[in-house]
């Protein structure tokens, strides 16, 4: 039986989690807990590159994010349907990995495929917690129902009024060298290729997102942070004190 995940990223496109939550990704496996990342598409559409090098980029990013498992459901590009059939296939994988804390693509963005796949992941959620839905594991062996604790959106191209800022200053460089990993993908001279610049690939994204990395760690009195929103609150507390034990930098 596979060791229970802490934290797993669901994403609708290799190199989303790298984007968006890639610190918080390097500073969970560097605290000690046990990270993955299930991936719905090959990213067959973009632009830039092929679905064999995005899944060789991944496999480096994850060798530099520490993760100890990450796959891809192979879910086709653009058409992410919240069908039972690609529930029942994201069940599967809730239910083998178990984890405490789930992150998933941000619920409003300028691509399609990103709310779609929040939408695919927060039902399949739910279902994953009922006895009746049954599902096996590769062995054939039934699953258990099983929900995350915790369910957090991170931040894509449309901001929102997040709940969590994650001080990720201290795994800034390494967060970068993970999505930097995706050269077909980010501004990088060394890649040399005939393919137009897209949204993502020229130099003013990645001084973006290091402003807004600037912005919100700033808000937390950090150097960078990277902001969620907590699917289900509020959040219950039993001890306040140990709850607001950081101090606040700037007042």
């Amino acid at each position: 039986m596979f060791e229970p995940l802490d934290v797993l990223a669901l994403a609708a496109h290799p190199d989303d989690v790298e984007l968006c939550a890639g610190g918080t990704m390097c500073l969970l496996a560097k605290q000690g807990y046990r990270t993955g990342v299930v991936d719905f598409t090959r990213g067959e559409l973009g632009t830039r590159g092929t679905p064999e090098q995005r899944l060789r980029e991944a496999e480096q990013a994850s060798e530099i994010m520490g993760l100890v498992a990450r796959e891809n459901l192979g879910i086709p590009d653009g058409d992410i349907p919240n069908t039972k059939e690609n529930q029942r296939a994201l069940i599967q994988r809730i239910r083998w990995y178990r984890p405490n804390i789930l992150l998933i693509n941000s619920p409003d963005d300028r691509h399609p495929d990103h709310p779609n796949a929040a939408r695919l992941s927060t039902e399949s959620l739910f279902y994953s917690g009922l006895a009746m839905v049954e599902t096996t594991d590769e062995n054939g062996q039934p699953q258990e129902p099983w929900r995350p604790n915790h369910v957090l959106h991170y931040m894509q191209s449309i901001e929102f009024t997040p709940t969590f800022v994650v001080d990720v200053s201290e795994v800034w460089e390494q967060r970068i060298q993970a999505l930097m990993a995706f050269k077909s993908q980010f501004h990088n001279p060394d890649y040399k290729t005939d393919e137009p610049e897209t949204f993502i690939s020229n130099k003013g994204f990645l001084n973006w997102v290091e402003a807004r990395a600037r912005v919100y760690g700033y808000r937390i009195g950090a150097e960078y942070g990277e902001p969620f929103l907590y699917k289900h609150g509020p959040i219950g507390v039993t001890d306040l004190v140990q709850m607001l034990s950081r101090e606040r930098a700037f007042r």
